[in-house]
């Protein structure tokens, strides 16, 4: 078992393109074609990790924040980060971090895990993706349309929604005419050929485009594939920031808060006026989610649950929504539990283990 088999399988689940702009997922430290001895599971990465890892004979390290997030010029040990990657380098430990990428999954990722500790129902996701989307459209002879439609599903185009196989069909006639340096499938040279042909759509994700275009030519009869491309502005159901849901049935805002507290081991929560007597519609977002406040108001959300809000923002609520800061560390420690799962779920040939390292840098008094 290499390293380049878990990475894989969590970029299945939450593939690189979908991290933010800003954001460093992936290896960072480390060779992908490495035997792996086993796993060590963080929300951060430091030196006590590596040491943790070092001292479990553990040689890959999966995190949720990246430990690397801006290029380092130097690598002097003068910070911490510089101090970690040395550390990691010397006792070849790899480093793997998924971030804002399993943030944005619907399923399997950092904010449905939120939503189930919360016991919400009904949970989709608060700010869709844009433009994430494309339309593919090709032309085929009736008679190959079954392979090529199938080469191209069996590629993951045509998915939405909870739904897959999504394709529409239509039947016409295509004209071409194949010059003296072709080799046409069917017609003849310098002839106008009119063929039956089946005009297959469907939608495919940035992510696998050229996974699909691949597919598709390579079981298209054509020599040459007349084949078009288009950007969609649809929003994208199964990926983007934050999520929503409900309770089974609403309970006391009080009660709720007093629950919240405990589930996410919270020293104390910040929060704005109690504008509800009770609470039934939640919105969460692992991390810094004060970006989503207007997508939470607008979703009618009774309260919206996230962290590093600053003083002023908490203005913006306007009596509209309650918001619960229950910090960064306390939204997103449950990642650590995620990851543990997805990966005992898939692979049991080699050790697993969670740090008992706490790498919260923020203490109460």
């Amino acid at each position: 078992m290499i390293i380049s088999d878990i990475t894989n399988y969590i970029e299945e689940i939450a593939p690189l393109p979908f991290q933010e702009s800003y954001d460093n997922a992936g290896l960072i430290v480390g060779n992908k074609n490495s035997e792996i001895t086993g796993v060590l599971i963080t929300l951060d990465v430091t030196e006590d990790v590596v040491q943790d890892a070092i001292n479990q004979n553990l040689n890959l390290i999966i995190a949720h924040h990246p430990i690397v997030f801006s290029g380092l010029k130097k690598i002097n040990g003068n910070n911490y980060v510089e101090r970690t990657v040395i550390k990691a380098i010397k006792n070849d430990i790899a480093i793997y971090a998924a971030h804002t990428n399993i943030d944005s999954v619907l399923y399997n990722g950092v904010n449905s895990k939120i939503c189930e500790k919360l016991g919400l129902e009904k949970t989709k996701i608060l700010a869709p993706s844009k433009e994430n989307l494309n339309k593919v459209v090709v032309f085929v002879p009736h008679k190959n349309a079954d392979e090529v439609r199938k080469a191209m599903l069996d590629a993951d185009a045509g998915k939405i929604g909870n739904y897959d196989s999504c394709t529409f069909n239509l039947q016409g006639h295509g004209t071409f005419k194949a010059g003296e340096n072709a080799s046409p499938h069917i017609g003849e040279i310098n002839k106008v050929h009119t063929e039956p042909e089946t005009r297959i759509e469907t939608v495919v994700p940035n992510h696998l485009l050229n996974k699909v275009i691949s597919a598709m030519i390579k079981a298209h009869p054509y020599e040459e594939v007349a084949h078009d491309i288009y950007d969609l502005k649809n929003t994208w159901s199964q990926v983007g920031a934050g999520m929503i849901g409900e309770l089974p049935e609403a309970i006391e805002t009080m009660e709720f808060l007093k629950n919240l507290k405990k589930t996410f081991n919270c020293d104390f929560i910040r929060h704005t006026q109690l504008t509800s007597d009770k609470i039934k519609k939640v919105a969460v977002c692992g991390g810094a989610g004060s970006f989503l406040l207007k997508d939470a108001i607008r979703a009618k959300a009774d309260i919206f649950i996230t962290g590093d809000f600053k003083y002023h923002q908490f203005f913006d609520a306007e009596n509209h929504i309650i918001i619960a800061d229950i910090g960064h560390f306390e939204s997103e420690q449950y990642t650590k539990e995620l990851f543990f799962e997805l990966l005992t779920r898939k692979f049991s040939n080699f050790a697993i283990r969670l740090t008992k390292v706490n790498t919260n840098p923020i203490k109460y008094l």
